[in-house]
This record gives C-alpha cells, structure tokens and sequence, in this order.
C-alpha cells in the first residue's frame, strides 16, 4: 500500500513515520527546499497544484490524503477520479471558508459563538452594532495559528480594520470569554466505523498553539463533544481524522472551528493514546478499522517553538518523549514538541509546568 500525502511538513512526517509501522510507504508533493518529511519517504519537490507532479503522484499512490487545510480544492479534484482521495473535498472545501463553516455548525445544531459575514464597510458598521464590542474579525480564507484574525475593541480602530481587510471578505464573531479552550479528534473509515479520543485542554499564546492536556475528565462536556463529533463525521460522510476546536463557557461548548486532518491538539495520543492519530487517519483511508483510542494515563503536549532549547534535549531521563521535526529555526515557528505521560493529572501538570519553564527561560517567549 503506497499513501500520497499533498504536503511534506511536521504532520507529513509523523504520517510517515507511522505509515512505516504498519508496513505502508508514503510519497509526498511539496515545494519547500527543506521539507521535515523528507526523512519519512520521497518528496517530490513541486508546487501542490503543479499537474505532472499530481499525476504522477496519482499513478504511484493507492489513496491521496493531505496534511493541511489551505491545499487546492481544484488541484485534488483533477486526480479524484483516478484515485481516492481523502478527506473529502466537500470537507475540506467547507473548512477552508469560515462562513461556509459557521453555516453548517448551525445546520447541524452545534451551537457556536454569534457572527455576521462581511464583505462591505456597511457591513461591518452594523456587524459592530448588532453584535457589540469586542469582537473578532476574521478573513474568511487562509487563517491559521491566529493569522487574519483581529480583535475590536473600540469602534475608532475600525477604519484601520477595514484597510486591513484589504477588500478580503470576512466575518465578525461575538468574543467570547471562554474558561477553557478544547479539542476533539475522530476518526471514520468508509464503512462509517467511528473512533474517538479523549477531549483534551488547550493553551494558545499569540494565536498558537503552546500546550495540551488530556484527558479531560468532566463526562458530561465530553459527551457533548462526541455527540458533536459525529454530527460532523457522518454529514460529511468523512473519512480519515478530524479535529474540532470548542469553547468552554460554564458548563455550555462553542464550536470554534473544525480542521479536517491530523491536527497538533493531537499530538498528545503519540505517546499518550493506545492508537495515535497518525495510525489512524491512516487505517481510516485505507478502509481498515480504527483501533482503541484510549489515553494511556494522564498525558501533556508542549510545543517547541522558535527553538529546542539544549536543556530540553538533555533532559532524557525523566519520561518525556521529544519530537523534533528538524526544521530550520525561527521565530514563531513549530520545531518539534514534547510529550509527557504520569500516573495522575497532578503529576503530569507539575512534570508539563517544568518543561514550559525550561522553554520559556530559553527561548524568551
């Protein structure tokens, strides 16, 4: 079984790598000059809408898959006639428009926070007036790690917000001050079997993503989420791993956004779940059984960004897993992760707190 996978970053990598034990070979497109999943099989350096490199990719490969959400639509849907490809287009043409997105949460009665589209100055006077101050205004397209996205705090920054837009379409959500931030990832096969793993709590800093914790224990939220889960699944006849971010306010969940494909919420189940997410967006497209998803014990992710600290990398002896992507340094961007798993919450929340010191002490964040 060959997989092609359209892109060749961390998550390209990790796929990779769990492709090999279950005894599968990936082949990715990408056009970087250093791709992270270079290491897990061939790259074939190429933009992801270059025709060769996708008809070739199509005739080597047994199922295409991709790991990101901004991949075009168009690019994939001239090879889904010669070989599966997965998710779905539906999927990932929906999760690529934030109000095609918001628009099914509502149809699917997965309550979310209230918003408005906008595509002219107009619309974004009365969007301010129905839905108050603050709110978030997000570009419609092309946003992720908290990129295109602006908070309002007074109506005299909205001139500056509109120039900003730059005539991009958009919307403006009601802000919402949430108690905690979570996600949930599923898998389903084209047999419609469903597996889901546990819910797990988010820290963000600048839009990105800086720790996980899973499991959430409160039964009551987490089975609202896999309620939700499933909705999304089965109505769009999904296959491979999603990821849906929510809001937690009192004892109620806000869907924030859904990410069809692996998702770095999950990277916790590496270590921490009887199955990871890999393994099973994996499984899931080639028309196996997903495999138990149940955490291991008490598990915590901390992104490595901008750099690994030496601290980090010495410390081997303590039962953290690194992960490191190798990827050249910058600011702000995604080198590896670290994973740790305890016996207790307790444990595993002291273990996580001295990682992120030791991170944070070395790279200035």
């Amino acid at each position: 079984m060959r997989i092609g996978i359209l892109g060749a970053g961390q998550l390209g990598q990790m796929l990779g790598f769990a492709a090999r034990e279950l005894g599968y070979e990936c082949c990715f497109v990408d056009p970087s000059d250093s791709p992270p999943a270079v290491r897990a099989g061939e790259v074939i350096r190429a933009a992801f809408d270059d025709d060769e490199a996708l008809a070739t990719l199509a005739e080597r490969c047994d199922v295409i898959t991709y790991e990101f959400e901004n991949v075009p639509v168009a690019a994939l849907a001239s090879v889904a006639d010669k070989v599966p490809v997965y998710p779905p287009l539906e999927a990932l043409r929906t999760a690529q428009d934030r109000l095609s997105e918001k628009r099914l949460f509502r149809n699917l009665d997965i309550p979310l926070p209230d918003y408005r589209s906008i595509d002219t100055r107009a619309d974004l006077d009365n969007a301010i007036s129905e839905l108050g101050l603050p709110v978030v205004i997000k570009t419609r397209r092309f946003g992720y790690d908290g990129k295109g996205q602006m908070v309002v705090h007074d109506a005299l920054e909205l001139d500056d917000v509109w120039r900003s837009l730059d005539g991009r379409a958009a919307i403006a959500e009601t802000w919402i001050d949430f108690d905690r931030e979570v996600s949930i990832l599923g898998a389903r096969n084209p047999r419609g079997e469903i597996a889901v793993w546990p819910l797990s709590i988010n820290e963000h800093v600048g839009g990105i993503l800086r720790t996980s914790r899973a499991p959430l224990e409160d039964a009551s939220i987490s089975a609202r989420a896999e309620t939700y889960m499933h909705r999304l699944l089965e109505h769009l006849d999904y296959v491979g791993v999603l990821a849906l971010e929510l809001f937690v306010v009192d004892n109620s969940l806000l869907a924030n956004e859904y990410a069809p494909r692996v998702h770095n919420s999950g990277h916790w189940t590496i270590e921490g779940a009887e199955t990871s997410q890999f393994t099973n967006h994996l499984l899931a497209i080639t028309g196996r059984s997903p495999r138990s998803t149940a955490a291991r014990g008490h598990v915590g992710m901390a992104n490595l960004i901008g750099s690994i600290p030496d601290a980090i990398r010495e410390n081997s002896d303590t039962g953290s897993s690194l992960h490191d992507y190798g990827k050249i340094p910058r600011p702000s961007r995604k080198l590896g992760h670290i994973t740790v798993v305890a016996d207790t919450a307790a444990s595993r929340d002291d273990r996580l707190a001295l990682i992120c010191k030791t991170v944070t002490q070395s790279t200035g964040d």
